[in-house]
């Protein structure tokens, strides 16, 4: 039964990275329809944003009321029937609607199946199941793409609303499963809520870094091909091919970290891929015209970008206490989502007027943000180690 819940769980993983990438593929055939102009993609991207913030912050409760497993399977259903919403919209103004339950149903589940998971399992599965979120994100660009060949871009969500419905089902059949790690635990008690898990020492540090980690991540992801075809000359569609190398820098990054993670523990791993990360932001600021060494680059930043996420959250119970865990990832989820959504944009308008060279510095600047907020965090919880939850 232990198993089975694991594979349960990997499959909710990949569910919550399926609906991710779709908006960025299907988007170039989306906006002509709807007769609006390409920008109105970040319109889209704000509403999901401001739901997962807003679900997030009250995952802690809903939990506490409902059980992990029962607020996995219903937001899955959400972000499904959002999803078809999406395939069957003929309007602009009907999609902006239909964003509300596709962020709501993202942050609630995201921030409750990481708390599980730091709560019952070691590292290494932290790491995999990230991975498996990667799995999700490359699956349904392709389901898109052979939609847009073969038909249109609604079938391309028809087809992921379809596949998010059947994991929801199969999510809620095993419900009993869950009961497997005493899961009914985390359905009793009352929540500490925001206020209170805001006054826990070093919560506050905590959340900047994990805030000042996604702002590298989305920036990192977001702006690579810019940075590669403005700063150092390389085609654009060459670029947008090399972009993707940040993606296979994390995942595989990921997929490996997750063999030591369990030795090393999660304060030495988040310092490892600081330190991996570091050299991949040098290696872009080095004064030569080899391309190569920009492309390496961002293998690298990926690559130690891999453990810092996983690492953070799996921490967070070992550090504050597993009955505080839930209300604190919920509001990290919430900082990370700010940090991804408004950082990268910050960063376009900041090389817009100045120059986009400046991504390295960029980069540095929320890195060292990072580090040192992590390390306050271990140092106030008085932990010499991450530890090694089992």
């Amino acid at each position: 039964m232990v198993h089975l819940l694991l594979a349960i769980i990997y499959l909710a993983f990949i569910s919550l990275g399926l609906p991710d990438a779709l908006l960025g593929a299907a988007w170039p055939s989306m906006y002509p329809q709807f007769d609006v102009p390409v920008s109105y993609a970040g319109i889209i991207s704000m509403i999901i944003a401001l739901g997962t913030v807003v679900s997030s912050l009250q995952s802690d409760r809903l939990t506490k009321k409902l059980g992990t497993g029962k607020v996995t399977a219903l937001s899955v259903l959400m972000t499904a029937m959002a999803l078809f919403g999406f395939a069957t919209s003929h309007s602009f103004g009907m999609l902006c609607l239909w964003a509300i339950p596709y962020g709501l149903g993202a942050g609630s589940v995201d921030a409750s199946l990481n708390n599980y998971v730091a709560l019952h399992y070691e590292s290494r599965h932290m790491s995999w199941l990230h991975c498996f979120w990667g799995v999700g994100t490359i699956v349904s660009p392709f389901v898109m793409s052979y939609a847009l060949t073969n038909s249109t871009w609604n079938n391309g969500y028809r087809i992921v609303s379809f596949l998010q419905l059947g994991i929801g089902v199969l999510l809620l059949v095993t419900l009993p499963v869950w009961k497997t790690n005493g899961q009914n635990a985390d359905a009793n008690g009352e929540s500490i809520g925001i206020i209170g898990a805001l006054k826990i020492k070093g919560v506050p540090f905590l959340l900047t870094g994990f805030f000042a980690y996604c702002a590298v991540e989305a920036t990192a992801m977001y702006w690579a091909s810019t940075y590669l075809v403005e700063v150092k000359g390389i085609t654009v569609d060459r670029a947008a091919q090399f972009a993707s190398l940040f993606y296979i820098g994390l995942t595989i990054g990921r997929f490996l970290g997750g063999f030591i993670m369990n030795k090393l523990g999660d304060r030495r791993m988040i310092l490892l891929g600081t330190c991996i990360l570091s050299c991949g932001v040098i290696s872009l600021m080095l004064p030569t015209g080899n391309q190569l060494v920009s492309l390496i680059g961002f293998i690298i930043i990926g690559f130690g970008c891999a453990p810092v996420y996983p690492c953070i959250i799996h921490s967070t119970p070992d550090n504050f206490g597993a009955e505080y865990s839930g209300a604190i990832i919920g509001i990290q989820m919430a900082s990370a989502y700010v940090g991804s959504t408004f950082m990268p944009p910050l960063f376009g308008l900041l090389g817009s007027l100045i120059s986009f060279r400046i991504l390295p510095v960029y980069l540095a600047v929320f890195i060292i943000l990072m580090i040192t907020m992590t390390e306050l965090t271990f140092k106030i919880t008085a932990k010499k180690d991450g530890g090694n939850c089992s």
